[in-house]
């Protein structure tokens, strides 16, 4: 059995320690659909981002180790996060503009993370250029060409995922 996609979204969501919400929730869902069968993915599976945030915690914490999921790594859970967010742009699952303001906050609470900057780069050169003809963020970039670089950029950098 293959981990549902989103799996390295959720690691990447632990290791941040963002609070367990819809997401997790559709995510146990998804992996029990997918035939993963744990006792805590179940209790997660039934639960409302409305429960008191600490149980949920512990829920997922707990589905998390019978799963055997490991995000020990942190650079390769951020890496893994990156390539499913830049898989869901381009399989048009989410649009680039939401996966790219997603990644630059990602590079901001990460400290400008080298291997986010540019998507923070991009990020802003786009941003400028909604309300100017200029921008500095991204050489030779412009209104008419920067949705493309844009999607070029995903392209290239997804080619690097494994």
């Amino acid at each position: 059995m293959n981990m549902v996609k989103s799996t390295s979204e959720i690691l990447a969501f632990k290791i941040l320690n963002r609070n367990v919400n819809n997401v997790w929730i559709n995510w146990a869902i998804e992996m029990l659909m997918a035939g993963f069968d744990s006792e805590n993915l179940l209790y997660l599976a039934g639960e409302n981002e409305q429960t008191n945030q600490f149980e949920l915690q512990k829920i997922a914490d707990r589905a998390l180790n019978e799963l055997k999921l490991d995000y020990s790594d942190r650079e390769i859970v951020i890496e893994n996060y990156i390539c499913y967010l830049l898989d869901e742009a381009i399989l048009e699952k989410r649009s680039y503009e939401s996966v790219l303001k997603n990644l630059k906050d990602l590079c901001i609470e990460l400290d400008y993370e080298s291997s986010l900057y540019d998507f923070y780069s991009l990020y802003f050169a786009q941003d400028d250029l909604k309300y100017s003809t200029h921008q500095w963020y991204w050489e030779n970039a412009n209104r008419e060409n920067i949705n493309q670089i844009i999607k070029d950029y995903f392209y290239k950098r997804k080619a690097s995922c494994t």
